[in-house]
């Protein structure tokens, strides 16, 4: 198969240079359930040479009804290992390793120098390791949250991500489309800093849906 096919649509819209470009760039994504089955489907498939993804928990009945990389039958399988096999069987051009461990681990063990990490945890004190993670390594990274009909997605390039409570706090719940909606703004995000387009950093973009199902995106500046 060749790049020129596959990436057709892409490669009409930025041409074949920055396509080729994309070969040459290494992302991971840090979990691998609501977000990260998003986001692997958006961006593994989308010319990145190297798409890791790093999640140590298995696939529950619960999560297949909002998680889309999942079926029934991939209950209590991991969830890293499934999305890294989907994605490598969708595209022939993507490297993808996957890391059943948490991501403590992960920092302790990966030698790998990445162009950007994106975070779709659903902890608090995980995003916190990122961002340590990401300023030690001086590799940009995405957050991205959901719960409810909101969500929270920020490039932090120079902002701290310390600015936010630390706490146990766990979403209440959420949906897939609202999932869904979060990890299509960190992909765009991605995609578009990868490429070598324009991106907004160091911002905090609030997204929720009101009474009436509109949605509202309110921005705010983070600190350094």
């Amino acid at each position: 198969m060749k790049q020129k096919k596959y990436f057709k649509r892409q490669i009409d819209m930025w041409g074949k240079e920055t396509q080729k470009n994309l070969k040459d760039k290494k992302i991971v994504i840090i979990g691998a359930g609501g977000l990260g089955s998003s986001l692997m489907l958006a961006l593994g498939t989308s010319g990145i040479g190297v798409v890791d993804i790093v999640d140590f928990d298995d696939v529950s009945t619960h999560n297949i009804h909002r998680q889309i990389s999942f079926t029934l039958k991939d209950k209590d399988k991991n969830k890293a290992l499934i999305n890294s096999k989907l994605i490598k069987a969708k595209s022939p051009f993507v490297k993808s390793t996957p890391y059943n461990m948490k991501f403590a681990e992960f920092m302790t063990q990966s030698n790998n120098k990445y162009d950007l990490i994106i975070d779709a945890t659903d902890n608090l004190q995980t995003r916190e390791e990122i961002d340590s993670y990401a300023k030690s390594s001086n590799t940009p990274w995405i957050y991205g949250s959901v719960e409810a009909f909101n969500g929270q997605v920020c490039f932090f390039e120079n902002s701290s991500f310390s600015v936010f409570n630390i706490s146990n706090h766990k979403p209440d719940g959420n949906i897939a489309p609202m999932v869904m909606h979060i990890a299509s703004l960190q992909a765009n995000m991605a995609i578009r800093y990868l490429a070598g387009l324009t991106v907004d950093k160091d911002k905090l973009y609030y997204l929720y849906f009101n009474d009436l199902g509109e949605l509202i995106t309110q921005k705010f500046g983070m600190p350094k």
